[in-house]
C-alpha cells in the first residue's frame, strides 16, 4: 500500500513506543502514533492526556485534552495539579510526545515568538505544560514536519529545553532526565550525536534523499555513519492508522 509523509512519520514514531511505556500525549500527531501504538504492537502501554486522564483508551482522536471521550475511556481522572505534581514531577512518566513551531539544532523548541520577543512578527500559543514536559518525562520524541522554516539555525525563543547549546548543557541546570531523543519528521528520523548531542539524521524514510532532507533544515545536517532507511508502513500500520482517521473524521466531522 501506498503512504503519505505524514503516515510514514505516524508510523516512525509509533514503532518507538513499548508495551510498557507511560505517556505524556500530546494533541495532533502525537494522540495518532500512541493511539496506534496501542492499537497494534503496545496494547498495554498507558496513555496520559494533560487534563489529567490516565490509561484512556479512545476510540477516535481528541479534538482537545478536554475532548470528552479522553474521560469516558480512561481508567480514571485526577486535578491537573496531581498530574503534574504527582505523575510529571514525580518521575512516572517514560515518554513525552512534543512538537513546536520551531526546533534547533540542539532540539530545543520555541512556540512562543518568530522575532523579537517585545515586538514578534508572530505571536505562538506559548509553553502550556511543555516546558515541565521536557524537563521531567524520562525522555522525549519530538513530532514536526521538515521545512526550513521550522528547522532554523538559531531559536528567537527557547520555550522548551532540549540540549541547550550541547552535550551536558542538561546536568548543568539540574536535569536528571534524558531530554529529547528521537526527532521524527515527514523525511526522516533524527537523534542526538552521542558526543555532541547535535540532532544528526540516522533514518531516511523510504525514498527520501539526504539533499531532500538537508533542503528542510536551516543548518548544515549532519547523517550517522551507519545511516538506514526507515521500513516501510506495513498494511496493517496503514490500516489500523487509516481506520482511526476514518472514525474520528466520521465523529466529528473534521479531518484527523
Amino acid at each position: 500500500m501506498s503512504h503519505t509523509p505524514s503516515e510514514m512519520m505516524t508510523i516512525a514514531a509509533a514503532r518507538l513506543l513499548g508495551n510498557d511505556d507511560v505517556c505524556f500525549v500530546g494533541i495532533g500527531a502525537p494522540s495518532a502514533a500512541c493511539n496506534l501504538a496501542r492499537l497494534t504492537h503496545a496494547p498495554g502501554i498507558t496513555l496520559i492526556y494533560e487534563s489529567g486522564t490516565l490509561s484512556t483508551r479512545p476510540s477516535v482522536l481528541p479534538l482537545s485534552i478536554g475532548d470528552g471521550e479522553l474521560c469516558d475511556t480512561a481508567l480514571t481522572t485526577v486535578p491537573v495539579p496531581e498530574m503534574f505534581r504527582y505523575w510529571l514531577q514525580g518521575g512516572r512518566i517514560t515518554i513525552g510526545f512534543l512538537g513546536g513551531a520551531q526546533i534547533d539544532r540542539f532540539a530545543n523548541l520555541n512556540t512562543t515568538v518568530v522575532g523579537d520577543y517585545a515586538a514578534p512578527k508572530v505571536r505562538l500559543p506559548g509553553g502550556g505544560g511543555a516546558p515541565e514536559i521536557a524537563s521531567n518525562c524520562g525522555q522525549i520524541f519530538i513530532t514536526m514536519a521538515m521545512g526550513s522554516r521550522a528547522f532554523v539555525e538559531k531559536l528567537p525563543f527557547i520555550t522548551s529545553f532540549g540540549h541547550g547549546t550541547g552535550k551536558g548543557d542538561r546536568e548543568k541546570l539540574g536535569l536528571r532526565t534524558m531530554g529529547p531523543t528521537r526527532v521524527i519528521t515527514d523525511l526522516c528520523v533524527m537523534a542526538p550525536d552521542p558526543e555532541s548531542a547535535e540532532l544528526s539524521v540516522i533514518s531516511l524514510h523510504p525514498g527520501v534523499t539526504r539533499e531532500q532532507v538537508q533542503a528542510g533544515c536551516g543548518w548544515p545536517l549532519r547523517f550517522a555513519a551507519d545511516l538506514t532507511e526507515t521500513p516501510a508502513p506495513s498494511d496493517q500500520e496503514l490500516e489500523v492508522l487509516r481506520g482511526l482517521h476514518a472514525r474520528t473524521r466520521q465523529a466529528h466531522g473534521v479531518a484527523a
